[in-house]
């Protein structure tokens, strides 16, 4: 360190040297420029450059302290002025006449100049300075205009002034990291979700910020303090090794060498508190797994359904009276001034007014409450910190929903997320200190307890950090259940059966299960063309005029989340008309139906906005050749997503990056059967498909991307 400091005192004594030197010729250059005549009306001279025309290397032309230090021998720019002062014609063309100066190492001053080609004035004139351009050294540059008449006055002249800049190509050396909280020690420390400080301490008098970037994060910058350093904070998102690489930047925009700090992220610690809320009937607690137990008002009620595809069993359902809720009579967000989360699994008995799921006393109020309030004309959920409020989404009576509040302490912001999604917007909120209790089903007013919740509520947690996005994503996730597959392998007495024992498809007039074994013909014949099933040992083959099959009874409930899917195959090339593969809907209309156009050679998905004739249907595109009955054909599958408001379609496990996703917020409960073959036109069933369909799925919940490729 010691060789540094003396090499780092000599290069500020060299450049200070430099610099008052430079300052003096500047000076003496335009006090004594001989000659120095102002351009004068009407006298055919250009006008004198001014300064605050002038540029180096972007950078605005400023002199002494504020002169600009650069890591490139720059360009510079003027704009000149002709006598006419930038009016159009041949006399206001001109050249720019550049000149630089700096003192050189024997202290004797040094010029270096160049004259532009004659152009229009106004127009940017332009000078690269040439490599001999010293480093660590003051440079002054200035600028005249020229004609045939003569000169301008020199910018620097009368009450102009030059032009300076110092080019720096000294990289700084290489910073000191350091960090308690996650220490470069190979020490596993928690973890994903919690913040740390990390320190960076510069090795040079001339650093001004700091670039860093962690590992999968987008590059920052930091501003050094007036002592050399920075602090910056970092919540790690996921758990594992992680790399902070940071280089220094001095005033010149020089970075130098990188610091590569390695640290390893643990899980992110469990929640402060957690209440499963699954408890026996009848209990007047509810088991704690971390924190106190919660103490159960009388309207509150243990043993209720649990969400479906969650390991929750059960959930504790309160009657919205004054005796409906849940304390520990204690806080669990210890500070609310810092990280936290809180969240649960919900179902809304009623959506009106103001509802609290979680908060915690503050006084006669309330630090923060998650629920659900009325924006507009509207319920939306809603996490309140203070006296800033963040809604979003869009509560359903009995509809279940995964909320979660957070407050990000780093950014001084409230976030709330309904089903692992982020809605509302990121809203800036002043947290007040909340020593009170926490609440399940009630929050705090002046008079009392207020806003109490109606439904159940189940898996309620509390963190004293930051949910990351795959716990966001964990903790809301229902496991999509099949509730129908339909191999159409067999269809004894015109049934083919549901592979689990639910509900068969009734093959109607048209319909018939072919299957090799039952069919064959002589691979000797030369009019032979063999068939084979699409899947398994068999598939349904309709005749496009009445064929079909169906079940008596919806299979999955449109108005909810679901995923249908099927593989089907066209028999001919140029099919004359529309021909639905696959639909569930009312009386009128489809809920949702898989058909191909023959218009637009596509394969779409329909999905009618009521079930009334004539509705609006949103229709989602992916155009295909037809199949003229040979190959596998296409397994064509939609999901809707109803706590996103959006349904998707994919053709052999893909969907189009650009419209193959939309939002819908029009679903509605079919009471037809799932229908194969067929859908509702104007006149009654109709779009008879011709064609074989085969492997059928039906599912409650919304299977992912991956999942649907892995469909036979």
């Amino acid at each position: 360190m010691t060789g540094r400091a003396g090499r780092t005192g000599q290069r500020q004594a060299r450049r200070a040297r430099r610099a008052a030197a430079a300052a003096v010729i500047a000076a003496g250059t335009v006090l004594a420029t001989p000659g120095a005549v102002l351009a004068a009306a009407g006298d055919g001279l250009p006008k004198q450059p001014l300064t605050a025309d002038l540029e180096t290397g972007g950078a605005a032309c400023v002199a002494g302290d504020q002169r600009p230090y650069v890591g490139t021998v720059p360009q510079v720019t003027a704009r000149l002025y002709g006598p006419g002062g930038g009016q159009p014609g041949e006399a206001n063309r001109v050249r720019g006449e550049f000149e630089a100066w700096w003192q050189g190492e024997d202290g004797a001053e040094e010029r270096v100049s160049m004259t532009t080609s004659t152009m229009n004035d106004t127009a940017p004139f332009r000078w690269q300075l040439p490599d001999t351009v010293p480093d660590e050294t003051v440079v002054s540059w200035r600028v005249r205009a020229v004609n045939d008449a003569g000169a301008s006055a020199w910018s620097s002249e009368g009450a102009g002034a030059p032009c300076e800049f110092v080019y720096d190509r000294t990289l700084p050396d290489a910073p000191v990291v350091t960090s308690s909280d996650y220490p470069d020690d190979n020490t596993w420390t928690p973890g994903a979700g919690v913040r740390g400080t990390f320190r960076f301490t510069a090795r040079a008098e001339d650093v001004v910020a700091f670039a860093y970037e962690f590992t999968g994060e987008p590059p920052r910058t930091a501003d050094v303090r007036p002592d050399g350093s920075a602090e910056i904070s970092f919540v790690p998102k996921k758990s594992g090794v992680q790399v902070l690489s940071v280089q220094a930047q001095d005033r010149a925009g020089n970075r130098g060498p990188r610091t590569s700090y390695t640290f390893r992220v643990g899980e992110g610690p469990a929640p402060v508190a957690r209440w499963k809320l699954a408890d026996a009937a009848g209990s007047r607690s509810a088991a704690a797994e971390n924190g106190s137990a919660a103490r159960a008002g009388a309207g509150v009620a243990f043993g209720a359904p649990a969400p479906s595809g969650t390991p929750l069993t059960a959930t504790a359902s309160l009657d919205g009276t004054g005796h409906g809720f849940l304390t520990p009579g204690a806080p669990v967000v210890a500070d609310t001034a810092k990280d936290f989360a809180v969240g649960g699994w919900v179902r809304p008995a009623r959506v009106d007014g103001t509802r609290t799921v979680l908060s915690q006393d503050a006084g006669t109020g309330r630090a923060f409450t998650l629920g659900l309030t009325q924006a507009g004309s509207a319920p939306a959920w809603s996490f309140a910190v203070g006296g800033a409020r963040v809604t979003g989404g869009l509560p359903g009576t009995g509809d279940w929903a995964y909320v979660l509040g957070q407050y990000d302490a780093g950014t001084g912001t409230a976030r709330l997320y309904v089903n692992g999604r982020a809605v509302g917007e990121e809203t800036a909120a002043v947290p007040v200190a909340g020593e009170g209790d926490f609440q399940i089903g009630r929050a705090r007013g002046a008079q009392g307890y207020r806003d109490r919740w109606q439904g159940e509520i189940g898996d309620v947690r509390a963190y004293d950090r930051i949910v990351v996005p795959d716990e966001l994503t964990a903790l809301a996730t229902r496991a999509a259940q099949r509730v129908g597959h339909w191999a159409l392998d067999t269809a004894p007495d015109g049934l083919a059966p549901e592979s689990d024992g639910g509900a068969p498809l009734k093959l109607g007039a048209g319909a018939s299960v072919f299957r090799l074994d039952e069919d064959p013909c002589d691979p000797l014949d030369p009019d032979c063309v063999q068939d084979w099933p699409l899947e398994g040992d068999g598939h349904l083959r309709l005749d496009g005029v009445s064929g079909h099959a169906a079940t008596d009874a919806p299979v999955v409930d449109t108005s909810d989340s679901f995923t249908v899917s099927a593989r089907v195959r066209l028999t001919d090339d140029a099919p004359a008309a529309p021909m639905t593969a696959i639909s569930q809907g009312g009386e009128h209309g489809d809920a949702f139906k898989v058909r191909f156009d023959p218009e637009n050679s596509s394969w779409d998905l329909v999905l009618a906005h009521a079930d009334e004739p004539g509705a609006p249907e949103t229709v989602l595109r992916r155009v295909e050749w037809p199949d003229g009955d040979s190959g596998a054909g296409h397994r064509v599958t939609l999901t809707y997503d109803a706590s996103a408001n959006q349904v998707s379609f994919y053709v052999d496990g893909w969907k189009e990056a650009e419209g193959g996703t939309a939002a819908f917020d029009a679903a509605w409960k079919s009471t037809g059967g799932l229908q194969l073959g067929r859908g509702r036109t104007a006149d009654g069933w109709g779009e008879h498909l011709k064609g074989v369909v085969d492997s059928v799925y039906a599912y409650a919940g919304v299977l992912s991307e991956t999942q649907i490729q892995q469909l036979p």
